[in-house]
């Protein structure tokens, strides 16, 4: 028999019934039918309180049915009350409080700062905060400061100089964007190491949600908001390994993926077709795909354990002064402590179709760009697309919802610690180059390209990309 921490006698409903609390945190009682009900206090209470006679338990129950998302099954959360009488005041203050102290042993945060982007993606930012947010940090009991983001860069500067001592955690409701703009903000700052150590969850509300897509799918959840706000609600974290990006003295910070070739020019030129909604990314991908682009250039990489006969020798082995990135400022990260002299290394040379770097298994919601990729392994991912017939490249397309399409023998797919990308010029007409994106974000934009008249980051060269293990923190589901 399990030892209870806590044994009383309540009414439900006005049947009397005995409600017990194990030592592994398991809520039992019957109902009127006499049927034995459960609660996971770990799993399913959010939060517990006295409402004049009654203990009111605040609960996130699962349930079959509701919404869909790619991959994924339709269970669904939704929030459920259960109400229980003490038989005097005593035992009402008594239950309460053990119920409660078993919550508050958990660890879950108590404060909380929120982002959220009003105008990012679908614009549903401030709905779901509405709906699906704030009820449930109201019935966890966790008080929040809200921010609403302002303009580009607003999430990152708040991050630099927010006092985090004030909260146990970040979440950004919006897509991917602003989980980057926080974590370059965190990584600019003096405190940089404690800050990183900030746990930040994400709510689905843009049009990637790649990052929480991938953390909710790794255990086999939807990908809703109601399954994210319960991954920061219990409060697990997990580290998350960062890239550095730079060009000479200019830096940028990726969690999530780089792109060059044919993945970006969709993701960024399809912007125009902004007005279809996510059909954008499929009508355009089509287009781009009968009239195919194929770029000249070079990747040089350190691969990983296992990878080293990939590609052919590359010269970079002997140059490892230009791996480490410059220190452009007093304070803040500066980028891997690593030294790859001895380290060998590898290259492929173009005609490329598409050359991808991920550090997570998904890129959006429906897109599995790297089933292989892990939070903190201290790798990237790295898919190559050189040569592919057309038809076979649109079958390839339409696999990247579930990974597939990496065993295909016209995708070479590797891990990797470091890369230097050279971008050239199109194939077709040496006038025109292409775009070079991260995490959403163009990096860089050749001549003759979407917008190209825009300033960006970087300029259309040689770049280089480091990555380092575990740097941040996420809450995750597990």
């Amino acid at each position: 028999m399990d030892q209870h921490i806590l044994y009383d006698e309540v009414l439900v409903n006005g049947s009397k019934t005995a409600l017990t609390l194990s030592a592994d945190g398991i809520l039992q009682w019957y109902d009127q039918q006499n049927v034995l009900q459960c609660l996971s206090v770990e799993k399913e209470v959010l939060g517990v309180s006295i409402v004049g006679q009654q203990i009111i338990i605040r609960s996130f129950v699962e349930t079959e049915g509701g919404g869909f998302c790619f991959g994924s099954s339709t269970r669904n959360l939704v929030r459920k009350n259960f109400v229980f009488e003490p038989l005097s005041e005593d035992s009402r203050l008594n239950l309460c409080e053990k119920i409660q102290g078993y919550v508050d042993s958990l660890g879950r945060p108590k404060k909380l700062f929120v982002f959220v982007n009003p105008f990012g993606g679908r614009r549903s930012a401030s709905k779901v905060f509405t709906d699906d947010v704030k009820p449930i940090l109201d019935d966890a009991n966790i008080e929040y400061t809200l921010q609403e983001t302002k303009y580009q860069l607003h999430a990152k500067e708040v991050s630099n100089t927010l006092d985090l001592t004030k909260y146990d955690g970040i979440i950004c409701v919006s897509g991917d964007g602003i989980l980057v703009e926080v974590v370059n903000g965190l990584l600019e700052r003096e405190d940089w190491e404690a800050a990183l150590k900030m746990a930040i969850g994400v709510i689905p509300a843009g049009t990637g949600n790649g990052m929480i897509k991938s953390l909710l799918d790794s255990v086999g959840q939807p990908c809703t908001a109601a399954y994210a706000m319960l991954a920061t609600i219990r409060g697990h974290k997990r580290s998350l390994d960062v890239a550095t990006i730079w060009q000479g003295e200019t830096k940028f910070f990726s969690v999530l993926m780089l792109a060059w070739g044919l993945i970006a020019d969709v993701d960024i030129e399809s912007e125009q077709y902004r007005w279809m909604g996510s059909a954008r990314m499929d009508f355009y991908g089509l287009q781009r795909i009968i009239r195919l682009r194929k770029y000249n250039g070079c990747i040089s990489f350190v691969p990983a354990p296992g990878f080293e006969d990939v590609g052919e020798v590359s010269s970079l082995g002997v140059d490892s002064i230009s791996m480490k990135p410059p220190i452009t400022q007093q304070h803040g990260y500066h980028g891997p402590k690593v030294d790859f002299g001895n380290s060998i290394w590898r290259k492929v040379n173009g005609p490329f179709i598409s050359i991808w770097l991920h550090n997570v298994p998904w890129g959006a919601e429906n897109t599995m760009a790297a089933p292989n990729a892990k939070f903190d392994d201290g790798y990237l991912d790295l898919i190559v697309m050189r040569d592919c017939p057309k038809l076979a490249l649109i079958s390839l397309m339409s696999e990247m919802s579930n990974g597939h399409y990496v065993k295909s023998p016209h995708v070479l797919y590797i891990k990797v610690k470091a890369v230097v990308l050279e971008p050239g010029s199109r194939m077709s007409d040496s006038t025109k180059e292409g775009i070079i994106d991260s995490d959403g974000e163009v990096l860089a934009r050749g001549k003759g390209t979407y917008k190209c008249h825009l300033k960006s980051l970087m300029v259309y060269d040689k770049l280089q990309m480091v990555v380092d293990q575990g740097l941040a923190t996420l809450f995750t589901p597990i």
